[in-house]
């Protein structure tokens, strides 16, 4: 498969179809940290690691699949990330620094991701990586990205594996992983319906295992009536759902993308079952969903819809902000949780960069997101730290009601292995949504 690499100056337009199972990880192996001739002066640069800046440009990358199954649902995230920096570039970047963004397609697939994060470190001579997309294609460059030292900041994927400060010093996660959802819908199923019989649907990987493991938290082993799992390479879940149908489940939560959760949604109503639907947010974005679904069916099949999110949504100031930025940046692409996603990354690196110091290198810019002072956009204050390489522990219930998404009146937070209900703590926007203003 080809590497495309590019700037994105405009988000790419969703196709349908399901994400298809990755490859299995490969390590990659070691290899030097290359020099740094495009770095800032010796005589104006801090100590350190300054590879990928210069007087005026900061230059990052990122994998990502670009074309693919994948594609989908996942190729507007940097395109969404990169109108927001055009933004702050406009605004005079940070600094007085602008920010080049190297995208490279990788299909979702492990083996390309390993070549295009090496591509991005040896010939592109990125300053840090910015959200690599997947779990199994992440996974396979950790070990590489630690050997080199360069700064993996905010991995779009759930897994706890990006949480791991001893091991993988310099790599941070964005997502609240997958046992905070898990543990936080099976806390609201327990509170508001403590009668339900509530079951499981999915993925038979990591994804699916950390799910089941903060449901388990929330509910005890016991508390689960029916758990079914499937595999992305395969899209019939008619025996799975009817396997849950027959169980007598009253609400099903799901650990699956959206096209899963379409899928596990279409199927229910076609064997004309229609439990309670409470989903991770990887699954639950309802402009997503109507796409998938029908502007016709969709409403009527997702009323009362119950997901997870950390992230702005709705009537919100970030929200008003980031579809100006969109409009004006990113040709005015369909605007949904991946926008949202994507400029609130690519928000909290510019916070980050701007914390690393007037001359940045590799070594300020880690220490600044682990310092616990950046502040970010979510509805919870930001987990960073020494010991911790999280960036949300909890987050809030969502639910759909005549075709709105939004918060409901129940946030969650896990903490030294026990969930319970906090308030929310929206950030407000400041600055323009520009770091420093």
């Amino acid at each position: 498969m080809s590497q495309q690499s590019s700037t994105l100056r405009s988000a790419a337009r969703r196709t349908g179809g399901l994400i298809a199972a990755s490859a299995l990880a490969v390590s990659l192996a070691a290899c030097s940290t290359p020099a740094a001739p495009g770095a800032a002066d010796d005589d104006d640069a801090t100590e350190g690691n300054s590879t990928g800046v210069t007087d005026t440009t900061v230059t990052i990358g990122t994998h990502t699949p670009l074309t693919g199954p994948a594609a989908a649902g996942y190729s507007s995230i940097s395109a969404a990330s990169n109108a927001y920096f055009d933004y702050l570039n406009d605004q005079g970047g940070v600094n007085g620094r602008t920010i080049e963004y190297i995208v490279k397609d990788d299909g979702y697939n492990p083996a390309n991701s390993q070549t295009v994060v090496r591509e991005l470190v040896q010939q592109d001579e990125v300053f840090a990586i910015l959200n690599g997309l997947g779990t199994a294609t992440h996974q396979s460059v950790l070990d590489f990205l630690d050997q080199n030292s360069v700064p993996d900041l905010f991995v779009a994927s759930g897994s706890t594996a990006w949480n791991q400060p001893d091991t993988y010093p310099n790599t941070f996660g964005f997502n609240a992983d997958y046992v905070v959802e898990g543990a936080a819908l099976g806390q609201y199923a327990a509170d508001e319906f403590p009668d339900a019989a509530v079951c499981m649907l999915g993925q038979d990987d990591d994804f699916g295992d950390e799910f089941l493991e903060g449901l388990e938290l929330a509910l005890g082993a016991d508390g689960i009536t029916e758990v079914q799992r499937y595999s992305v390479s395969n899209q019939d879940v008619t025996a799975q759902i009817g396997a849950l149908q027959g169980a007598g489940c009253d609400i099903v939560t799901l650990a699956t993308i959206n096209g899963f959760t379409a899928l596990a949604v279409g199927t229910a109503a076609q064997l004309g079952w229609f439990p309670q639907w409470f989903a991770s947010s990887s699954g639950a974005d309802y402009p997503t969903l109507v796409g998938y679904l029908g502007e016709d069916m969709a409403p009527k099949l997702l009323q009362g819809f119950t997901g997870t999110n950390y992230l702005p949504m709705a009537d919100d100031e970030w929200v008003e902000l980031f579809r100006e930025i969109n409009t004006e940046y990113n040709g005015d692409a369909p605007f949904d949780g991946n926008t949202i996603f994507g400029m609130s990354v690519a928000y909290v690196f510019a916070e980050a960069l701007a914390a690393a110091g007037e001359n940045p290198t590799r070594e300020s810019l880690v220490a600044a997101v682990q310092s616990g002072d950046l502040v970010g956009n979510g509805i919870l204050p930001l987990a960073f730290g020494p010991d911790s390489h999280a960036a949300y522990l909890g987050v809030g219930i969502t639910t759909v009601d005549q075709g709105v998404q939004d918060y409901l009146d129940a946030t969650y937070e896990v903490r030294d292995g026990s969930v319970s209900a906090v308030e929310r703590q929206a950030v407000p926007l400041t600055g323009a949504g520009v770091p420093g203003n």
